[in-house]
């Protein structure tokens, strides 16, 4: 197994990341950030935060499996999210939830951020899996 996911005791238990995750095994794979491109770059949801996190997460999962990875393995993800609100958490874990269902999350952090490379990003995501 490359990834052992741990729970120190003294730290809450959330469902929607593990709060370590160690890795071992013989290939690393670095996910560039996924945005919300379609695949001739058109921008999907323009101004539409879901839409936009859905689709930033469906590029992930196109990644991920372009490495001969699946959800799984990944270890670690990076979140970014342009003028972050709280309110903006039930998309942002729907859209993850699409992609890491049935899986033990992986570690994440949540920045928020004043842009990204395009005005149309609202959302960009990457993520570090580990294979045996």
């Amino acid at each position: 197994m490359a990834l052992e996911h741990i729970l120190p005791d003294g730290l809450v238990n959330m469902r929607s990341f593990t709060q370590v995750v160690a890795a071992t095994g013989s290939k690393t794979i670095y996910i560039s950030g996924q945005v919300a491109w379609d695949v001739e770059g058109g921008i999907v949801g323009e101004g539409d935060f879901a839409a936009q996190a859905k689709k930033a997460y469906e590029n992930l999962a196109v990644a991920i499996e372009a490495a001969g990875a699946t959800p799984a393995d990944v270890a670690k993800t990076n979140v970014y999210i342009v003028n972050y609100d709280p309110s903006m958490g039930r998309a942002l874990n729907d859209a993850r939830k699409a992609i890491f269902e049935g899986t033990t999350a992986p570690a994440s952090t949540l920045i928020g951020v004043q842009a990204l490379a395009a005005p149309e990003f609202m959302i960009e995501v990457e993520a570090i899996a580990v294979l045996d």
